[in-house]
């Protein structure tokens, strides 16, 4: 029971830290967070702690845990490395006996009604149960959990501008595609599409994090003249 509401409070902060709703700088105290889900304070702190590991807060002495600030480089290295992992995961799930594809064809359904919806939360569960089912079908289960840690530390500023939104609205498009793919066999196809699915992101989630560092030092600027 305490593992299962310590997997839904994870879950919960690792989508609001990594859609922009808890922004860099964002401060989650464990008492208050606890009181606000009328939860106790040992599954939020676990939750906060695994969230720590994978980098997207940092921990402040006797107040929380800070949601922090990745740099540019930090996000280009994560697109690079993603890159590398999942196109290496596809060519071994290629590689290897055929796919069941009935479980994505499930998350690319509901990665579609999460469009349609304008469910940002929702988009996010379902992609990456999608990528996260082409990883393990890797049969290597340490460069799938590799790239599924890498997915979630992604940041994915951005994903609601106009730009972000019209990404997502391609991708429906992209994983029935992906779908079909693995269905005949295309294995270099696959490859150039999935990297397109990937990399595509990349100058949306630049740009908008370029934005909130100017914004950012703007208000530090404004601070030191007051």
């Amino acid at each position: 029971m305490q593992q299962n509401l310590r997997e839904r409070i994870l879950k919960q902060l690792r989508s609001e830290i990594i859609s922009g709703e808890s922004l860099p700088g964002t401060l989650y105290s464990v008492p208050a967070l606890s009181a606000e889900l009328d939860v106790s304070t040992t599954p939020v702190r676990e939750a906060l702690l695994e969230l720590a590991n994978s980098g997207l807060v940092e921990p402040v002495r006797n107040k929380g845990f800070r949601v922090s600030r990745p740099s540019m480089k930090e996000l280009q290295d994560l697109f690079a490395m993603r890159d590398l992992l999942e196109i290496q995961a596809a060519k071994l799930m290629m590689a290897d006996t055929p796919c069941d594809t009935e479980p994505l064809k499930h998350y690319a359904r509901e990665i579609e009604r999460a469009v349609k919806e304008d469910d940002v939360r929702a988009y996010l569960v379902a992609d990456r149960s999608f990528h996260n089912a082409m990883f393990m079908a890797s049969g290597n289960e340490l460069l799938a959990k590799t790239a599924l840690s890498l997915r979630d530390r992604m940041r994915l500023f951005g994903i609601r501008s106009g730009a972000g939104v019209d990404r997502q609205r391609e991708s429906v498009g992209e994983h029935y595609s992906i779908i079909e793919l693995i269905d005949a066999g295309e294995t270099g196809e696959l490859i150039t599409l999935l990297q397109h699915h990937i990399l595509s992101w990349r100058p949306i989630f630049s740009a908008a994090l370029e934005q909130d560092d100017l914004r950012t030092r703007k208000k530090r600027l404004l601070g030191s003249q007051s």
